[in-house]
């Protein structure tokens, strides 16, 4: 059964939603449902849902035997056939190109790992990461510090790979430690650059958003900066790869923050998301005017992954960036989880009120959760998905992300912009046009092809070619 097959589902008239069956919920339609909702890292291409078809692992396998996805766009071989196992692995892949991975290491850590084996994956990156984080200790012990800086940020990879899925093996409960390993390693990367990153804090609603400052030099001088906009689960290392190190070698200083629901704000501080982002973005550009080594007329932001809806969103409002890059272009976030929801049903959601709606909220839960017994891959995928909404309601989350879209305030945007627009992005298809096309100030729509290698959302696989595109741009913009 596709994801969006929902084939023998009843859909009766909203008036008799407050009954199950009306609302037209069965467990199995609802979790193949729920395996829709994407996020950053959840799959590569569209294809037959695990609920309905998860192919046995050979004893002894090893991923490369893995049979190839039945559909969607591939320009490299396939080495898992569980897109979001092979997502993960292409971008390890792509942080290559900064450093962040070495495809040796990788190979050898995917030999080890069986498809949908979240166990598996976790032990096994962790244990490359403790391996890789003991050569780094080792040569910071000795003064070696080009060596340790690399090997820390191939251990914070490592690490960050097996936190990603965590939350899916027999012990969740380990994913916040193996994350603070990633962030232990990531520290010590950040520490070692030349000059040394500043750690800084945002002020933020009576709290502080973490995160660090990156300069080209210790001159003090003015340059441009660039912030970059983490989306629904990359980690600072992301942004390290996807921008950071470029913007580096191209003059402009760089800020990695972590907002509500990333990172160390969601972790440590219990933090969620938010769909009105310019109450993150307007404390973020307060913070960085304070510095001496801002040029503030050419201020830039990049948005990465979800972050390509809340970038545009707080544009629309923020007025003192100069330049901004939505990466790719994202409308309309909710569509991402309500595409495969039965329309009456959601309808029923977003109309009810009082009684009735809670009424529903609980019918609807609990015929989810019937569906994700049969599932921990699809269990796996909705949990990772709510945790940073801050719910784990499934109900709740489909209300929340109603809020966002830029329907009513992308007209407000006169910040130029460009918007990438990857061939073959599953997750909000056709919305990097969507965003183009509704943008009334300066714009540039940059397209990414699989012939280029650069396919699949965030051009994973093409950090070179990517960042060629984006800063010459930049450059250009803010000249």
């Amino acid at each position: 059964m596709d994801t969006r097959d929902f084939d023998g589902i009843p859909h009766e008239p909203a008036a008799r939603l407050t009954r199950r069956t009306a609302l037209g919920l069965s467990g199995a339609g609802l979790a193949t449902a729920a395996f829709g909702v994407a996020g950053a890292r959840a799959a590569i291409a569209q294809t037959a849902s695990p609920v309905a078809a998860t192919p046995a692992a050979s004893p002894g396998a090893s991923p490369a035997a893995s049979p190839a996805a039945r559909v969607g766009l591939a320009t490299v071989p396939k080495v898992f056939s569980y897109d979001a196992f092979e997502f993960e692995f292409l971008g390890m892949l792509g942080s290559t190109y900064e450093r962040g991975a070495d495809i040796g290491e990788c190979y050898a850590t995917a030999s080890k790992i069986q498809d949908y084996d979240f166990d598996g994956w976790v032990a096994a990156w962790r244990a490359t990461a403790d391996r890789v984080h003991g050569i780094a200790e080792q040569s910071a012990s000795q003064k070696h510090d080009i060596s340790a800086r690399e090997a820390y940020l191939r251990a914070a990879t490592y690490y960050g790979a097996a936190a990603f899925f965590a939350a899916g093996t027999k012990d969740p409960s380990q994913q916040e430690s193996i994350w603070e390993a990633h962030r232990a390693s990531a520290d010590a990367f950040f520490s070692l650059l030349t000059p040394a990153a500043e750690p800084v804090t945002i002020p933020y609603e009576g709290t502080t958003l973490p995160g660090y400052a990156l300069t080209v030099d210790s001159s003090g001088e003015p340059r441009p900066w660039l912030i970059m906009n983490n989306g629904s689960d990359g980690t600072v290392t992301d942004m390290w790869v996807q921008g950071a190190a470029e913007g580096l070698r191209r003059g402009y200083n760089v800020l990695i923050f972590d907002g509500p629901g990333q990172g160390a704000a969601l972790f440590r501080q219990k933090l969620y998301f938010r769909p009105d982002w310019e109450k993150v973005i307007t404390p973020v550009v307060d913070w960085l005017l304070t510095r001496p080594d801002v040029d503030a007329k050419r201020i830039a932001i990049m948005g990465i992954s979800q972050g390509g809806y809340w970038v545009p969103r707080a544009l629309a409002f923020e007025q003192r960036i100069a330049a901004a890059i939505a990466d790719p272009g994202v409308f309309n976030v909710a569509t991402a989880f309500t595409s495969n929801v039965p329309p009456d049903a959601l309808d029923a959601l977003n109309t009810a009120q009082g009684a009735a709606l809670a009424q529903i909220k609980k019918e609807f839960d609990e015929e989810v959760d019937k569906g994700l017994q049969e599932s921990p891959v699809v269990r796996y995928t909705l949990d990772s998905r709510m945790a940073p909404y801050g719910t784990t309601s499934f109900a709740d989350l489909l209300l929340m992300v109603q809020a966002y879209t830029l329907k009513d305030v992308i007209g407000q945007i006169r910040c130029p912009m460009l918007v990438a627009n990857p061939e073959g992005e599953t997750f909000w298809p056709g919305q990097a046009k969507q965003v183009y096309e509704a943008l009334t100030g300066p714009k540039k729509l940059a397209d990414f092809t699989a012939a280029e290698g650069a396919d699949l959302h965030c051009e994973v696989k093409a950090n070179g070619l990517r960042a060629q595109v984006f800063f010459d741009w930049l450059d250009e913009t803010l000249a």
